[in-house]
Protein backbone atom coordinates (compact mmCIF):
# COMPACT_ATOMS: atom_id res chain seq x y z
CA UNK A 1 0.00 0.00 0.00
CA UNK A 2 1.51 3.46 -0.58
CA UNK A 3 0.00 6.92 -0.04
CA UNK A 4 -0.07 9.99 -2.50
CA UNK A 5 0.37 13.40 -0.82
CA UNK A 6 0.21 16.45 -2.63
CA UNK A 7 2.30 19.10 -0.67
CA UNK A 8 2.16 21.85 -3.27
CA UNK A 9 -0.56 24.48 -3.26
CA UNK A 10 -0.90 25.04 -6.93
CA UNK A 11 -1.89 21.63 -7.34
CA UNK A 12 -4.28 21.19 -3.91
CA UNK A 13 -5.74 24.98 -4.93
CA UNK A 14 -6.63 23.34 -8.34
CA UNK A 15 -7.65 19.98 -7.14
CA UNK A 16 -10.17 22.11 -4.60
CA UNK A 17 -11.24 24.42 -7.52
CA UNK A 18 -12.57 21.05 -9.70
CA UNK A 19 -13.88 19.55 -6.36
CA UNK A 20 -15.97 22.73 -6.24
CA UNK A 21 -17.52 22.81 -9.80
CA UNK A 22 -18.71 19.34 -9.34
CA UNK A 23 -20.42 20.58 -5.80
CA UNK A 24 -22.35 22.93 -8.19
CA UNK A 25 -22.71 21.78 -11.99
CA UNK A 26 -25.54 23.61 -12.62
CA UNK A 27 -23.57 26.48 -14.61
CA UNK A 28 -22.48 22.81 -16.89
CA UNK A 29 -26.37 21.70 -16.85
CA UNK A 30 -27.20 25.15 -18.10
CA UNK A 31 -24.71 25.35 -21.14
CA UNK A 32 -25.79 21.31 -21.64
CA UNK A 33 -29.13 22.55 -22.04
CA UNK A 34 -28.45 25.45 -24.28
CA UNK A 35 -26.51 23.28 -26.89
CA UNK A 36 -29.28 20.74 -26.65
CA UNK A 37 -31.99 23.39 -27.91
CA UNK A 38 -29.50 24.25 -30.49
CA UNK A 39 -29.07 20.85 -31.86
CA UNK A 40 -32.57 19.81 -31.71
CA UNK A 41 -33.99 23.01 -33.16
CA UNK A 42 -31.57 22.15 -36.42
CA UNK A 43 -32.98 19.34 -36.78
CA UNK A 44 -36.03 21.68 -37.71
CA UNK A 45 -34.27 22.70 -40.12
CA UNK A 46 -32.86 19.29 -42.04
CA UNK A 47 -35.58 17.48 -41.18
CA UNK A 48 -33.89 14.88 -39.42
CA UNK A 49 -34.35 12.26 -36.14
CA UNK A 50 -31.14 12.20 -33.70
CA UNK A 51 -29.93 9.13 -34.86
CA UNK A 52 -29.86 10.61 -39.09
CA UNK A 53 -32.74 9.32 -40.39
CA UNK A 54 -35.26 11.31 -42.17
CA UNK A 55 -38.47 12.66 -40.97
CA UNK A 56 -41.52 10.82 -42.98
CA UNK A 57 -42.81 13.30 -45.30
CA UNK A 58 -45.88 15.01 -44.81
CA UNK A 59 -49.11 13.80 -46.36
CA UNK A 60 -50.52 15.32 -49.81
CA UNK A 61 -53.55 16.09 -47.21
CA UNK A 62 -51.40 18.01 -44.92
CA UNK A 63 -50.36 19.93 -47.77
CA UNK A 64 -53.68 20.45 -49.41
CA UNK A 65 -55.24 21.72 -46.41
CA UNK A 66 -52.34 24.14 -45.55
CA UNK A 67 -53.14 25.52 -49.30
CA UNK A 68 -56.85 25.67 -48.77
CA UNK A 69 -56.61 27.17 -44.92
CA UNK A 70 -54.28 29.82 -46.91
CA UNK A 71 -51.40 28.92 -45.22
CA UNK A 72 -49.12 27.88 -48.48
CA UNK A 73 -47.68 25.24 -49.67
CA UNK A 74 -45.96 23.83 -46.01
CA UNK A 75 -44.06 20.74 -47.27
CA UNK A 76 -41.21 20.28 -44.49
CA UNK A 77 -41.81 17.96 -41.87
CA UNK A 78 -42.90 19.00 -38.40
CA UNK A 79 -43.19 22.53 -39.59
CA UNK A 80 -46.81 24.24 -39.23
CA UNK A 81 -48.24 27.47 -39.91
CA UNK A 82 -46.90 28.78 -36.07
CA UNK A 83 -43.48 26.99 -36.38
CA UNK A 84 -43.93 26.60 -32.52
CA UNK A 85 -42.75 22.91 -32.50
CA UNK A 86 -39.84 24.08 -34.09
CA UNK A 87 -39.44 27.61 -31.97
CA UNK A 88 -40.87 26.28 -28.60
CA UNK A 89 -37.71 23.85 -27.50
CA UNK A 90 -36.53 25.12 -23.78
CA UNK A 91 -35.07 23.73 -21.09
CA UNK A 92 -34.37 23.63 -17.61
CA UNK A 93 -31.23 23.62 -15.71
CA UNK A 94 -30.33 22.94 -11.72
CA UNK A 95 -27.76 21.45 -9.63
CA UNK A 96 -29.22 18.17 -10.43
CA UNK A 97 -29.90 17.93 -13.63
CA UNK A 98 -31.19 19.27 -16.92
CA UNK A 99 -34.36 18.93 -18.88
CA UNK A 100 -35.13 19.80 -22.86
CA UNK A 101 -38.30 19.36 -24.25
CA UNK A 102 -41.63 21.36 -25.37
CA UNK A 103 -44.61 22.20 -23.43
CA UNK A 104 -47.30 22.38 -26.39
CA UNK A 105 -49.41 19.55 -25.74
CA UNK A 106 -48.60 17.81 -29.36
CA UNK A 107 -45.38 17.50 -29.07
CA UNK A 108 -45.38 14.26 -27.94
CA UNK A 109 -47.71 13.03 -30.53
CA UNK A 110 -45.72 13.93 -33.37
CA UNK A 111 -42.40 12.34 -31.48
CA UNK A 112 -44.33 9.11 -31.16
CA UNK A 113 -46.72 9.02 -33.54
CA UNK A 114 -50.95 8.10 -33.83
CA UNK A 115 -53.35 6.17 -34.86
CA UNK A 116 -56.14 7.53 -36.59
CA UNK A 117 -58.41 7.68 -34.01
CA UNK A 118 -56.29 7.30 -31.16
CA UNK A 119 -57.69 10.00 -28.98
CA UNK A 120 -61.48 9.38 -29.59
CA UNK A 121 -63.41 11.61 -32.01
CA UNK A 122 -65.07 14.98 -31.78
CA UNK A 123 -68.48 16.12 -31.22
CA UNK A 124 -69.03 15.23 -34.73
CA UNK A 125 -67.63 11.28 -34.48
CA UNK A 126 -65.04 12.65 -36.52
CA UNK A 127 -61.60 10.78 -35.16
CA UNK A 128 -58.93 12.64 -33.51
CA UNK A 129 -56.54 13.05 -35.02
CA UNK A 130 -58.12 12.59 -38.58
CA UNK A 131 -55.69 10.09 -39.89
CA UNK A 132 -52.24 8.45 -39.15
CA UNK A 133 -49.43 10.89 -37.79
CA UNK A 134 -45.92 8.60 -38.23
CA UNK A 135 -43.43 9.16 -35.36
CA UNK A 136 -41.23 11.84 -36.21
CA UNK A 137 -38.66 11.58 -33.36
CA UNK A 138 -37.29 15.19 -33.17
CA UNK A 139 -36.12 15.10 -29.10
CA UNK A 140 -33.27 13.32 -28.38
CA UNK A 141 -29.07 13.01 -28.59
CA UNK A 142 -27.43 12.43 -31.44
CA UNK A 143 -23.76 10.30 -31.46
CA UNK A 144 -22.45 13.86 -32.12
CA UNK A 145 -24.73 15.41 -28.89
CA UNK A 146 -23.45 12.99 -26.83
CA UNK A 147 -19.61 13.67 -27.40
CA UNK A 148 -20.73 17.37 -27.21
CA UNK A 149 -22.12 16.50 -23.89
CA UNK A 150 -19.02 14.92 -22.87
CA UNK A 151 -16.91 17.83 -23.87
CA UNK A 152 -18.62 20.43 -22.19
CA UNK A 153 -18.68 18.39 -19.00
CA UNK A 154 -14.80 17.58 -19.75
CA UNK A 155 -14.34 21.31 -20.40
CA UNK A 156 -16.28 22.19 -16.65
CA UNK A 157 -14.75 20.06 -14.77
CA UNK A 158 -11.18 20.13 -15.97
CA UNK A 159 -10.77 24.13 -16.60
CA UNK A 160 -9.82 24.53 -13.37
CA UNK A 161 -6.80 21.82 -13.57
CA UNK A 162 -6.08 22.99 -17.07
CA UNK A 163 -4.91 26.68 -15.63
Amino acid sequence: MFRVQFNEQPIIDRLQAAERRLDDPAPMYQEIGEYVVNATKQRFVIGEAPNGSKWAPKSQVTIDRYKAAGDGSRTKPLIGPSKRLSTEVHYFFSRAGVEVGSALEYSGVMQGGAAKGAFGTDRSGRPIPWGNIPARVWLGLSDRDDREIVDIADDYVGEPLDS
